[in-house]
């Protein structure tokens, strides 16, 4: 999980920014509304290239329902709200909230639908997928972050979220299939696997590419007839999406 490219310089900016502005103007406004309107300013900003000027109202809702603060750690908490990426250890980050909104918001999730994560991570992303969905399964490949979101998760009350510890390029075939599917690190390819387990017009949204090359967020809709067609979303920097392919 990272941050988008286009200004990944900015980032830092704007967590500088935000943090005096939080500091001046706590008694009124608070640091949650502040990552909601940088969301909003980075869709905005990035429209030329997703062809999206603004989140699904749904979208915002869910994140402004889920503390940040609650899925990074106790070390980094005084930047929870800053519009970037966050380590949560073990090489791994909790993603930048605006590529949480977008990934989300093109995934489109409906109230009925079944969505597979890859990359649990923090469980900050499942649980926002968690207020859209009817169910969300979740694998992560690293034992002790999945076992620290399962227990935030199942704190947080989110009985229809459901983790495992497994190699995301499986997937989890038995619980499938899936309206939606969102992998959250990069790998050079479209997983055969995932795909196999997307319904019929279902949709996949997944960073595309090699470390240390460029990334795109890609979004795939399988129609109903089974085929697949792809469309570049945005340049992006994830971590590795490991395991056995």
């Amino acid at each position: 999980m990272n941050t988008f490219l286009l200004r990944a310089g900015r980032t830092c900016a704007i967590g500088a920014l935000l943090s005096l502005q939080i500091v001046s103007t706590a008694e009124t406004r608070g640091p949650m509304e502040y990552m909601l309107e940088a969301i909003e300013a980075d869709f905005r900003d990035t429209a030329d290239y997703t062809g999206i000027s603004a989140p699904d109202p749904r979208v915002m809702e869910a994140m402004r329902s889920v503390p940040r603060v609650d899925y990074v750690p106790t070390q980094s908490q005084t930047a929870a709200y800053f519009n970037r990426p966050l380590s949560i250890g073990y090489g791994q980050t909790i993603s930048q909230p605006f590529i949480v909104a977008l990934m989300t918001h093109l995934l489109e999730v409906g109230p009925d639908d079944r969505v597979l994560e890859i990359g649990t991570g923090s469980g900050y992303q499942a649980a926002v997928l968690g207020k859209l969905a009817a169910q969300v399964h979740t694998v992560e490949i690293i034992p002790e972050l999945a076992a620290e979101a399962q227990a935030k998760l199942q704190a947080h009350g989110f009985t229809n979220v459901h983790t495992r510890t497994g190699d995301g390029w499986h997937g989890w075939p038995e619980a499938g299939p899936y309206d939606g599917i969102m992998v959250t690190a990069a790998g050079p390819d479209i997983p055969v696997k995932l795909v196999e387990q997307l319904k019929p017009g279902g949709r996949m949204v997944l960073p595309i590419g090699e470390q240390n090359r460029g990334q795109m967020l890609t979004l795939l809709i399988k129609d109903e007839d089974g085929d697949v067609h792809t469309r570049d979303v945005l340049p992006v920097v994830f971590v590795p999406l490991t395991g056995e392919r």
